[in-house]
C-alpha cells in the first residue's frame, strides 16, 4: 500500500507513482490523440464541412450520454471500493481475533510448551491466509471455463485452523482447560474460518463480466465519437480535449479494476503481508 500525506497537494499533482493511471494509459492516449487529429484534418482540410453540417449535432448525443456514463462510473467505483473496504474490515477482524485468542490463552495456559505452540501457530494462520489469497487459482475456483485440479485437503488455512482446534481439544481432554474455556476458545478459532471464507468470496467473485465489458465499450465508443462534433468549435484543440476526457474516464475504470481485488499485488491493494507480520509481533508479545 502506498504511504502518502493527503494534505500534500503538490506531490499529488506533479508526482507519478507506481499506481498512477497516467503511465498505464500513455499508449492509448497517444493513439486517441492521433485519431482525433486525423478526424480533425478530414473534417477541416479534406471534407471542408460547413458549420451547418449535421455532423456538428453529434455533440448533442454526448451531452445526453455524459450523465449516464458518470452514473455508471460512480456506481462502478463505489462497488469496487466497497469490496476493498470489506477486505480491510475482515483483516482488521483477523488482527483483533488473533489478539483476543492470544490474550485468553496467555491467562489460561500454564505449560510453557503449550504457550510456545500457540505463539507460533496463531500468526501462521494469518501468514498462510495471505499466501492463499495471493494465489491466482484461488480467484478462479468459480469460473465455468477453468478446470482446476484442486486438492481440497491442501486448503492450507483450513489445515492450520484444524491444527489449532485439535490442540485446543487435546488441552480439554487432558483437563488443562475447562468445558467453558473450550467453548470460548472455539468461538475465536471459528472466527478465523469465517474471515477466510469471506475473503475468498471477494477474491473469487469478480464484478459480472457483462457489466464490466459494457462500461469499457461505452467509454471507447463515447470517446471515439467526440472529435466528430467538437472539431467544429475547437478545431485542432480537439486533440488535447479528447485525450483528457479519455484519461479521466479510463482512469476511473482502471482504479475500480485495481481495488475490486484487494488481495493482489497492485500498489493500492491491502498490505496483508504487513498485517500478518504485525499479528506475529503482537501474539509474541502477549503469549
Amino acid at each position: 500500500m502506498t504511504s502518502y500525506n493527503p494534505k500534500d497537494w503538490i506531490s499529488f499533482i506533479f508526482q507519478l507513482s507506481k499506481g498512477d493511471t497516467f503511465r498505464k494509459l500513455i499508449p492509448m492516449m497517444v493513439i486517441i490523440g492521433i485519431y482525433s487529429g486525423g478526424i480533425g484534418y478530414l473534417e477541416i482540410e479534406y471534407w471542408h464541412l460547413p458549420d451547418s453540417s449535421h455532423v456538428k449535432n453529434i455533440s448533442i448525443m454526448h451531452g445526453m450520454l455524459g450523465f449516464v456514463i458518470s452514473l455508471l462510473l460512480a456506481y462502478r467505483t463505489n462497488t469496487a471500493y466497497d469490496r476493498w473496504w470489506e477486505g480491510r474490515k475482515l483483516w482488521g477482524g483477523l488482527v483483533n481475533n488473533s489478539r483476543n485468542l492470544a490474550i485468553k490463552l496467555s491467562i489460561i495456559l500454564q505449560d510453557e510448551k503449550d504457550r510456545n505452540f500457540f505463539r507460533k501457530v496463531i500468526p501462521t494462520y494469518a501468514s498462510v491466509l495471505h499466501k492463499h489469497l495471493n494465489d491466482s487459482e484461488t480467484g478462479m475456483q468459480l469460473f465455468d471455463d477453468v478446470d482446476l485440479e484442486i486438492d481440497h485437503h491442501k486448503h492450507k488455512p483450513n489445515q492450520v485452523a484444524k491444527i489449532l482446534f485439535q490442540k485446543i481439544n487435546d488441552l480439554y481432554v487432558s483437563n488443562k482447560i475447562t468445558g467453558d474455556q473450550l467453548i470460548i476458545l472455539n468461538t475465536e478459532i471459528q472466527s478465523f474460518t469465517d474471515i477466510c471464507g469471506a475473503c475468498e468470496r471477494i477474491k473469487n467473485t469478480p464484478i459480472p463480466y457483462s457489466y464490466s465489458a459494457f462500461i469499457k465499450k461505452f467509454i471507447f465508443i463515447y470517446v471515439l465519437t467526440l472529435p466528430f462534433g467538437y472539431v467544429f468549435s475547437l478545431g485542432y484543440y480537439v486533440i488535447p480535449v479528447v485525450v483528457f476526457i479519455f484519461y479521466v474516464l479510463a482512469s476511473l475504470e482502471l482504479i475500480a479494476e485495481e481495488i475490486e481485488d484487494p488481495f493482489g499485488t497492485d500498489a493500492n491493494d491491502l498490505p496483508t503481508r504487513k498485517m500478518a507480520e504485525n499479528i506475529k509481533k503482537h501474539v509474541e508479545e502477549l503469549i
